[in-house]
């Protein structure tokens, strides 16, 4: 049960799960050489920094079973066919981590995670004038969460205690966009 891969080559499913699924492609090179490589193809998924009014951040810390332990994130999630658009994701994650929904939320990015080999394509927001609204969490989540100063989020990057990558943008994005906000 072949099919072709976005460049025209021959590609087969060895995988399909419900958020992704795996191929295995035949592809030709532009310099006009043969290879095989494997693609992830991933649903879009959302990453949000929260803001609480006082100007803290939440972040969460769970445990991430590819890396054997806990890491410390934003809340970020996958799209599900439901949603609507990315915003409506975003009010579902943030709900779902940390029981709040955003009054305002301002689009900090969008681009793709590792093109190397799948196509997840995240769409980053800040969340502002949160709102006390909790939804259940997925059945697969421990989350703790966490408030801090933007600075301190920022430092953890540094010192290593922050490792996970969309983490990390997605801080450096909205210290960015909130410097501008105020040189305004």
């Amino acid at each position: 049960m072949g099919g072709r891969s976005a460049d025209g080559g021959r590609s087969t499913p060895v995988y399909r799960g419900a958020i992704f699924t795996l191929y295995e492609d035949e592809i030709k090179l532009p310099n006009g050489r043969s290879v095989r490589r494997s693609r992830i193809e991933h649903r879009p998924t959302v990453g949000i920094v929260p803001v609480l009014g006082n100007g803290d951040i939440l972040l969460i810390r769970q445990h991430r079973h590819a890396v054997g332990g806990s890491l410390i994130e934003i809340p970020a999630g996958t799209m599900d066919p439901g949603d609507r658009s990315p915003e409506d994701c975003v009010q579902r994650e943030l709900a779902e981590e940390t029981g709040y929904r955003a009054g305002r939320l301002v689009k900090l990015f969008g681009g793709y995670l590792v093109p190397g080999y799948a196509d997840e394509f995240m769409h980053f927001y800040a969340a502002f004038d949160l709102v006390e609204a909790p939804l259940e969490p997925d059945e697969d989540e421990d989350i703790e969460i966490m408030t801090c100063r933007l600075q301190d989020a920022l430092a953890m990057i540094r010192d290593g205690r922050i490792t996970d990558g969309k983490t990390a943008l997605a801080l450096l994005l909205v210290a960015d966009a909130l410097r501008r906000e105020e040189g305004r």
